[in-house]
Parts: structure tokens; C-alpha cells; sequence
């Protein structure tokens, strides 16, 4: 049996290898790409002992200044979508755990189906209605949009958390004289919060690299920082790979730091409800 396990271990760890060599490597290639000189950068052979230069970060600078206007948008973007979308998540969830009826067993089904649906598909008819709300190109229509796109999935990992909390803790503050808003504000949503900040996670992963709806509903104002990098793509002067990776680098830092630090949360969320019964 020895041997048998021992196979089944380097097996193990090989898959593992693969698949955290599967998703550093995109990671490490553009950062490192950043610090390389510009002839380096698709060198054949890859080059991996050069001296790092900091020329690519200082053209961004010099040369993308709304690159980093960008980035400001992308941050208000983010934190408004994530608020939005936690505390929506957190009454609907609520309302699913606490209550049951056939229409909020059909309609639960419905917010699944719905995150199934691609975005652009609900994209090009939202337009004519945004537009004609004049909130184009406003970080609201961006907060609205990335919050909604994300309640469902949020409004399921909420209910699961609630589920979780013993009813008898609801009767007990009934019993004591409190409300509905009471009961959820002061015994509910304490004992949620881990939930609520894995909901937070997700948001905020998703609303800072968006893309689409940050391409087709903002123009000068409230472009974020995935829709400069496009840009930089499409410059007339042709595309400068080194700044276009210093770029996607400085973007990637903040949320990488957040998700690094929120990681227990986020695995809190993933596995929710997994040992339930």
C-alpha cells in the first residue's frame, strides 16, 4: 500500500503544480515584462536574467495620466457597486432564509437562471434606456449595472449563510420584544457577516476588472481602468507592450492585495453550506 500512496500523493502534488503553474504563469509573465527593456520583452529565448528598468511605469505616467483618472473610477465604481450589492444581497437573502412560499422558491430559480444569461446579451437593450436617463457615461449606471449583474449569485451565498444561524435565536429576540429591522440588524447580520464579506469579495473582483459595460456605457467621464488599457491596445502609435504591462500590472496590484487578505472570507464563501446537515 506503500507505494500505492506514495504514487497518489506525486499525483497530487503534479495537479497542483499544473494548476498553480496554469495560473501564476499569465501573472508572472506581465510582471515581469514591466521591468524588461522593450527588445526583451518576446525575446526567443525568453529572457529571465535581465536588468529591470522602471522606463515603462514612467512613460504610464507621462504619457497615460488617464490611465490612473481611470483607476480613481474604477476605485468609486467598485465601492459603490460592492455596498450596493452586499446590502441588497443580505435583505434578499434574509427574505429567502426566513420566509417560504411558492413564489420565492420559483423566483430564487429565476435569479440563477439569470446569472446564466451572458452580459451582452441584456447590454444593447439596456442602452436606448440608459441613454435616454442621460446616466451615459456616469459612474452610477456602472454601480447599478455591476451591482444587479452580481445580486443573484449574492442574494444565494446570503441565504445559505443565514440558513446556517439557528432559528431559535430569532424566536428568542422575539420573545425579547424585537422587530423584524431589529432582529435582522442586531442578531441577523452579526452573525452573517462573513458572508457579506464574502459577497464583498466577489463584487469587488468582478466590478474592478469589468470590461464590457465599462466599454459600451462610458466614453470620457467614467471610464475605468480596464477600458484605458484597451486603449493602449488600440493607440494609432501602435501598441508599447511595456507600458501596456506596467499598466495592467499597477491595476492588478490593489485588487490582488485584497483578495490575498481576504482570502479565508472568500473560501468561507466558496464552501458555504457544503457541510450543512
Amino acid at each position: 500500500m506503500r507505494p500505492e500512496r506514495l504514487l497518489i500523493g506525486l499525483g497530487k502534488a503534479a495537479a497542483v503544480g499544473l494548476i498553480v503553474l496554469w495560473s501564476v504563469f499569465p501573472i508572472a509573465f506581465i510582471v515581469l515584462s514591466s521591468f524588461k527593456p522593450g527588445r526583451d520583452i518576446f525575446a526567443v529565448p525568453p529572457k529571465l536574467v535581465f536588468t529591470p528598468t522602471f522606463a515603462h511605469y514612467l512613460n504610464l505616467w507621462e504619457r497615460w495620466g488617464s490611465f490612473f483618472t481611470g483607476l480613481v473610477n474604477s476605485l468609486i465604481v467598485t465601492v459603490g457597486a460592492t455596498v450596493l450589492a452586499v446590502a441588497v444581497s443580505a435583505l434578499a437573502g434574509f427574505t429567502y432564509s426566513r420566509y417560504r412560499s411558492r413564489f420565492l422558491a420559483g423566483s430564487i430559480f429565476f435569479l440563477i437562471c439569470i446569472r446564466l444569461i451572458p452580459p451582452i446579451v441584456v447590454t444593447l437593450p439596456l442602452f436606448p434606456m440608459v441613454n435616454w436617463l442621460g446616466l451615459n457615461d456616469t459612474h452610477l449606471v456602472l454601480i447599478l449595472l455591476y451591482a444587479t449583474f452580481f445580486v443573484s449569485l449574492g442574494t444565494v451565498l446570503m441565504r445559505t449563510f443565514i440558513d446556517q444561524i439557528p432559528r431559535e435565536l430569532d424566536e428568542a429576540a422575539t420573545i425579547d420584544g424585537a422587530g423584524r429591522l431589529t432582529l435582522l440588524v442586531r442578531v441577523i447580520l452579526p452573525l452573517a457577516a462573513p458572508g457579506m464579506l464574502a459577497v464583498a469579495v466577489f463584487v469587488v473582483v468582478y466590478a474592478w476588472n469589468e470590461f464590457l459595460f465599462a466599454f459600451i456605457f462610458t466614453a470620457t467621464k467614467a471610464k475605468t481602468a480596464p477600458f484605458v488599457l484597451s486603449e493602449m491596445i488600440s493607440s494609432v502609435d501602435g501598441v508599447d507592450w511595456g507600458v501596456l504591462f506596467a499598466g495592467a500590472t499597477v491595476q492588478l496590484i490593489p485588487v490582488l492585495l485584497f483578495v490575498i487578505f481576504m482570502n479565508r472570507f472568500l473560501v468561507a464563501g466558496l464552501t458555504a453550506g457544503a457541510t450543512k446537515g
